[in-house]
């Protein structure tokens, strides 16, 4: 050490005193003996002496210049107000119980510059349980919007939303919102003819969702893929698997709310399945229940797209039973709803059309309704 230093150092003893300390731990060296013991071992300080890494808060906090106290306090603070949250959080829930029966053109016009406000406020500060609470609403009204594009027909766009309804839930780790994008999803491949990838999407999405109301939805887009590839056995067990959740959930508050599933909702998809599988006087029941659950006082429509497809499943159940002429009606009296989902309400429409042309290929009646049909498919 002495050789390796100008300084004058201490004597032997008291030298070797302290080297008995620094290697029992018992005491580091300072900034002024570690250099010369590194220097002693030809090598560098840092090799014999490594300064301890500050953690990352310890970085953060310095680098900012606050202490922790105040740096938690920033955490706390908010550019956006509790009744700010409140008046998008209400809207959010107005959309939402808007789908029904509003224009959807100007319900997805408005769903979308919410959509745009909302996660402006992402830009912004926020405290944590906010930045959750905003992106949870941003994947609500994304989910709308989603749902209003495709009934739009606009399968592109709907989508692009759905997955970025999706990316939302996943950010925020909500799993009603994972759910409805994994539904949408069936809805989707249901109405264009894929079964098998119903199915499976929903599958995918069963065990997460198992004690959601979203669960009994997926429960019944499987129910109506297995009835339409002719598995009875299946369409039942998907039923009773939704049944089993609606069972257990509480009664929902809000039943307008489109992302809401509640019993009159499982009787419009147990509608959908009877009728496919040929259980007629079930699906005509059904029908015809769930029109009186569509419909309010002095006939006022309450949910139209229910309303119109319970009227298709009346014309199938007539024309099965050989009356073309209450078949006709029936359909005919679907297509003067304004509010649908054009996918939806083709696949349905279609397949009253390919009974009838089973049936009456060549019947005038036939046509005038094939006619309505193909004038709402231009």
């Amino acid at each position: 050490m002495r050789a390796k230093t100008s300084h004058n150092l201490p004597t032997d003893s008291t030298l070797l005193r302290n080297w008995r300390r620094w290697e029992s731990g018992e005491s580091r060296p300072d900034d002024f003996y570690a250099p010369i013991i590194a220097a002693a071992f030809d090598t560098v300080t840092a090799a014999f002496f490594p300064k301890a890494r500050p953690s990352r808060d310890d970085e953060l906090l310095s680098s900012i210049g606050m202490d922790t106290l105040e740096f938690l306090g920033r955490l706390r603070m908010s550019d956006v107000s509790a009744a700010t949250l409140d008046a998008i959080r209400i809207t959010a829930e107005r959309l939402c119980c808007e789908y029904p029966c509003a224009d959807p053109h100007d319900l997805h016009t408005e769903g979308t510059t919410w959509l745009r406000r909302i996660t402006s406020l992402l830009d912004g500060r926020l405290t944590l349980a906010q930045h959750r609470e905003v992106l949870v609403l941003a994947g609500w009204v994304a989910l709308l919007v989603g749902c209003v594009d495709y009934d739009l027909g606009r399968r592109t766009e709907a989508e692009a939303t759905r997955r970025a309804a999706l990316s939302l839930g996943k950010e925020s780790d909500h799993p009603e919102i994972l759910g409805w994008g994994a539904e949408m999803a069936a809805w989707f491949a249901l109405t264009q003819g894929n079964y098998r990838g119903a199915i499976d999407v929903a599958d995918a999405a069963v065990a997460d969702t198992r004690q959601l109301g979203v669960g009994v939805q997926l429960a019944a887009q499987q129910a109506k893929a297995w009835a339409r590839m002719g598995d009875r056995s299946a369409m039942d067990a998907a039923l009773t698997r939704g049944r089993a959740i609606l069972d257990r959930l509480d009664h929902p508050v809000n039943l307008d709310n489109h992302f809401v599933v509640d019993p009159q909702k499982f009787d419009f998809y147990t509608m959908d399945c009877c009728r496919v599988v040929g259980e007629d006087k079930l699906a005509q029941t059904y029908a015809r229940q769930v029109i009186r659950t569509a419909t309010g006082p002095g006939g006022t429509v309450l949910k139209p797209m229910r309303l119109s497809e319970a009227q298709l499943t009346l014309s199938v159940v007539a024309v099965r039973g050989n009356d073309l002429d209450l078949a006709v009606d029936e359909g005919l009296r679907a297509f003067e709803g304004r509010r649908r989902s054009l996918p939806s309400f083709m696949w349905i429409a279609g397949e009253a059309a390919r009974e009838m042309i089973e049936r009456y290929p060549e019947d005038p009646r036939t046509h005038s309704y094939l006619d309505r049909l193909r004038s709402l498919a231009m």
